[in-house]
């Protein structure tokens, strides 16, 4: 199918209302650095959340979700574990409140809450959580930039495109033009109206994405009706054992060779060690990217919970009416999408196969529209980011720190377009978009955890721990993601994490603890739980009427609690679409249970 006129309209005219938001909120970004970078703390926590769930609705790894549901059905749901999806639980039930009682507009600057102002293990961590959040930042744009470029390649060929443009592209350059054009786009309103422009941005995106979704689940129940899908024994079913037992061989060959491919055949012990890395990535909080920004921008502590809240509740369920949708049409019409390749079938291609082969006019630009937007909402909010550490940690803390509310616009719209350009010249060097995505979650995050995950919950870790914990992390997990790929990295990860945490240790010995008053400071302000016996001692003897938290318990009941419930969010639509009746049932009656119990137990209890 080939885009027709109203498509290219729906499209165009989203392109044009996200110009016209930029210069809307022109006026209003430029009050000062905090209404550009972070909405001037004044946006409601549900815009926020609607605007971080759209940033999380990227094009590529929607493609690999509905691979993923092709071949491994209702047991795919546990795989994005991997980055983990649970962790957004965790910000929920307590991490985000702790982390906006900060006061802090980067994760560099909340680093002073935690460590003081003083000292070169001070100096050294903020620096390298700046870098890290930097390096970080420019993948994403990079990898956003190819992979936006290859998506709309499938839909606009370039031999339809070439006579219109006075100059020649190479073939292999072709999926990068593309990039260039929508790059632009998203640069112009991002950078002209900050925050403001961003969120309401997204707002838009999400509303058009959810009923592209809805559009494509009610055209994958229409389709099914009276038919039956060819999979294989356990496939609708998300429960499992030590092994996957999903065997293909009578009806598709190639989806065997995936899952020996991916190494899921051992799902039993893959799980464990998935939930294993899972849980500490989310002990460690939200990363420096614009998940961390958009929990910072809320108007309070209770705010910060409730948004991250919302993201799980309206982002699963359209998200997998899509997924699943496009899945069932992918199985009911397989012949007729070619995916094949000269390594034989390409899983990830049956998004765009299915979307130019299924989708009726006008649904097609919606959708179409909606991915675009994707990317253009995860570009943006990765922008804002990298701004807020280069002009709030870089250009204020050591170049102009007294620079006036004029100087630092005029350098956040500097900063902005060397970032976009530094993003799109890396993207020219990729090999390809899961070369920078395995680099960034392997090699980058991967060395993350160990060192974040202490400055939670221990009073001792000082800021040189911080230093040699994220040092030693990072540079083991890119050495270690150079030897193994794929599983075999998740499977090595116990002694990356300990190699890691052997750094912290070491270093947090190598130097004083940090300063009693900025540890009393931070214990009275964040109020974390954990190993914190010594400065309690010390806060209560200058405050006999200090309350310590002690949440642990329920907030770990809670959290359990969220996980089941955010699975429920995810099969909710794919019993729906396979008009499972019974299990849908059950699933709708588990959810309502636990809203039942998280409304007392969590919902009741927020407090800034």
């Amino acid at each position: 199918m080939k885009l027709h006129l109203i498509d290219i309209v729906i499209i165009s005219c989203y392109l044009i209302a996200m110009v016209a938001l930029g210069f809307w909120f022109r006026k209003k970004a430029r009050q000062n650095k905090q209404s550009y970078l972070m909405g001037g703390k004044s946006l409601p926590w549900y815009m926020l959340g609607l605007s971080d769930a759209s940033d999380m609705f990227d094009i590529s790894g929607t493609m690999w979700m509905v691979s993923l549901c092709f071949v491994y059905g209702f047991k795919s749901i546990w795989i994005p574990w991997l980055w983990p999806v649970f962790n957004q639980v965790f910000n929920m039930m307590f991490l985000a409140k702790w982390l906006r009682r900060s006061k802090a507009d980067t994760g560099a600057e909340w680093l002073a809450t935690r460590f003081g102002l003083k000292g070169k293990g001070t100096i050294a961590s903020h620096n390298v959580t700046v870098a890290f959040a930097l390096i970080g930042c420019l993948g994403f744009l990079a990898y956003g930039f190819v992979g936006l470029g290859k998506f709309i390649e499938i839909f606009i060929p370039w031999h339809m495109v070439q006579p219109y443009i006075p100059f020649t592209v190479a073939p292999k350059y072709t999926a990068h033009f593309y990039g260039i054009i929508f790059t632009v786009f998203a640069m112009f309103y991002s950078i002209l109206g900050g925050m403001h422009s961003i969120v309401l941005g997204d707002v838009i995106k999400y509303a058009i994405m959810t009923v592209g979704c809805i559009a494509i689940a009610y055209l994958a129940m229409h389709n099914l009706e009276g038919k039956s899908l060819r999979v294989p024994d356990g496939w609708s079913t998300p429960f499992f054992n030590w092994k996957l037992d999903l065997n293909w061989s009578s009806i598709l060959p190639d989806a065997n060779k995936k899952i020996r491919d991916d190494g899921y055949g051992l799902f039993g012990i893959f799980f464990m060690m998935m939930l294993f890395k899972g849980a500490f990535a989310s002990f460690a909080g939200p990363a420096p990217n614009y998940d961390m920004q958009k929990i910072l921008s809320t108007r309070s502590p209770k705010d910060a919970s409730k948004m991250t809240g919302f993201v799980s509740l309206i982002l699963l369920p359209i998200r997998y009416s899509m997924v699943i949708g496009l899945t069932v049409l992918s199985l009911l019409y397989y012949d007729q999408i070619n995916i094949n390749t000269t390594d034989g079938a390409d899983f990830e291609r049956i998004l765009p196969a299915a979307i130019n082969s299924f989708l009726p006019v006008g649904i097609l630009g919606l959708v179409l529209t909606g991915l675009l937007g994707a990317f253009m909402g995860t570009f943006s909010g990765t922008l804002n980011a990298s701004q807020a550490y280069i002009v709030n940690d870089i250009y204020l803390k050591y170049i102009n720190p007294a620079a006036s509310n004029r100087k630092i616009i005029s350098m956040n719209y500097i900063v902005g377009i060397l970032v976009v350009t530094c993003g799109v010249i890396l993207g020219f060097f990729a090999r390809d978009v899961n070369s920078i995505l395995q680099w960034i979650v392997s090699g980058l995050y991967g060395g993350y955890i160990a060192a974040n995950v202490l400055k939670w919950y221990w009073w001792r870790f000082n800021a040189n721990g911080f230093f040699y914990g994220m040092l030693t992390g990072i540079a083991g997990a890119l050495v270690f993601s150079r030897l193994f790929d794929g599983i075999e990295f998740l499977y090595y990860f116990p002694v990356l994490f300990a190699i890691s945490v052997a750094g912290c240790f070491i270093g947090t010995y190598l130097a004083p603890a940090t300063d009693p008053q900025v540890l009393k400071d931070f214990y009275r302000t964040v109020k974390p739980w954990g190993f914190w016996k010594p400065v309690y001692e010390m806060v209560i003897i200058e405050d006999p009427s200090f309350q310590p938290n002690k949440r642990f318990k329920l907030d770990m009941f809670n959290v359990v609690a969220g996980i089941i419930a955010q699975c429920c969010l995810t099969l909710l639509p794919m019993y729906i679409v396979l008009s499972m009746h019974l299990p849908l049932l059950l699933t709708i009656g588990v959810l309502l249970i636990i809203v039942m119990i998280l409304k007392r137990t969590w919902w009741n209890k927020l407090e800034d």
